[in-house]
């Protein structure tokens, strides 16, 4: 027992010192938790490859070679398009100001019955615009820190090539850095890890993939959507909105508010909005019995607090890199809930029962639905109870 024990101590001591160090190095492991997910996510189609014919190394390289066209792809189109939504919002942004000024205050002093001094818009316009003129200002001072600090373009640079190198050493000894893990376990717990393990590869495989093809599909729907409507930054908010959708609901009211927002200041009909509401009605339809169902599945069951709380955990403990592994690590947390609840229920603990209540048993109530109301039988009272005839 002594030894058992001992034992446990050990490994919470090694668990400890491991997530410790995590969270130290947390500000450098950015390019490499980048490159786990690429190397995680061409792993299942490098073994296939190899299960073809090809060896590990061609493999490898045909998979890293189409991750990477699709990466940079993907960038040489979304760059263009983004650029030209931004420089379209910041062109319209001066009827935005005046929308707000001339008709969504002047709504908001009626209906909320407010004094016409409480909305200062003139001085909210001049605040606004003030903002946004010093918003060049502000870029080019930390575009100009940048560049003429060495470190800063060497650390992105780095970074940036470090990304694509890391994965393709990674996506190579997948294999063997699991087997070595695997073979480092103790061999008390490596069948339960093992076990565990499985479990999560499952539950990440349904959400890495499933979720980003989940996010890339809303995104067009949204963005192609928006734009038949012929409002102006349709294909911006589509983007952000299918980019939110990884936390339940946030996608949906971020990009409804700013479609509504959008549509009444360039169009300001009820027949726009209309069709706003329908195309985004339409995408949640979409997303909750076709896209979910069928590529993320009910393999994940995270709760949408859970959602929410894990990303917030994950961004303030460990910044963007949190964020970006907040869901994979809830997951996984998951699948280990789910095994402790299991051994649990197994255990003596859960199992075991207790003697019985001296007074429940000799008490009991029997409570009966009458034609009256609740009719309450006494079938056994107390001994004290009986002696005593008042009672």
């Amino acid at each position: 027992m002594t030894q058992d024990i001992s034992r446990r101590w050990q490994m919470l001591a090694i668990t400890a010192v491991i997530l410790y160090l995590l969270w130290l190095l947390a500000p450098v492991l950015m390019p490499f938790a980048v490159a786990g997910m690429f190397a995680y996510l061409g792993d299942p189609l490098a073994d296939r490859l190899e299960r073809l014919g090809m060896g590990r190394t061609v493999a490898v390289s045909v998979v890293f070679f189409v991750l990477l066209l699709v990466t940079v792809g993907a960038l040489l189109l979304l760059i263009p398009l983004i650029s030209r939504q931004v420089d379209n919002l910041v062109q319209s942004l001066p009827h935005y100001v005046d929308w707000v000024r001339t008709t969504a205050l002047p709504w908001l002093q009626a209906k909320l019955r407010l004094d016409p001094n409480a909305f200062d818009s003139d001085r909210l316009v001049a605040e606004i615009k003030d903002h946004l003129g010093s918003l060049g200002g502000v870029v080019s001072t930390v575009l100009g820190k940048v560049t003429r600090s060495g470190l800063g373009v060497i650390a992105w640079m780095t970074n940036l090539v470090l990304i694509p190198v890391v994965a393709f050493y990674l996506l190579r000894d997948w294999d063997r850095l699991v087997a070595w893990i695997d073979d480092m376990l103790p061999r008390s717990i490596e069948p339960t890890v093992a076990h565990l393990a499985r479990e999560s590869d499952l539950v990440l495989g349904a959400f890495v993939r499933g979720q980003l093809l989940v996010m890339l599909a809303l995104g067009i729907f949204y963005g192609a959507g928006l734009s038949i409507l012929g409002l102006s930054v349709g294909p911006l908010i589509g983007m952000v909105a299918g980019l939110l959708s990884f936390v339940p609901y946030l996608g949906f009211i971020v990009g409804f508010g700013s479609a509504v927002i959008a549509v009444l200041v360039q169009y300001g009909d009820w027949t726009h909005l209309t069709l706003v509401v329908v195309v985004f009605v339409i995408g949640q339809l979409l997303e909750g019995y076709v896209l979910v169902p069928r590529l993320v599945g009910e393999k994940i069951g995270l709760h949408p607090v859970a959602v929410i709380f894990a990303v917030l955990a994950g961004g303030y403990l460990f910044g963007f890199l949190g964020i970006l592994l907040a869901l994979p690590a809830a997951s996984v947390i998951l699948v280990v809930l789910r095994y402790l609840s299991q051994r649990y229920r197994h255990s003596g603990l859960y199992t075991e029962e207790g003697r019985q209540d001296p007074v429940i048993a000799e008490m009991e109530v029997a409570v009966e639905q009458g034609e009256d109301g609740i009719e309450v039988d006494v079938k056994q009272h107390t001994r004290k109870d009986r002696d005593d005839p008042q009672a």
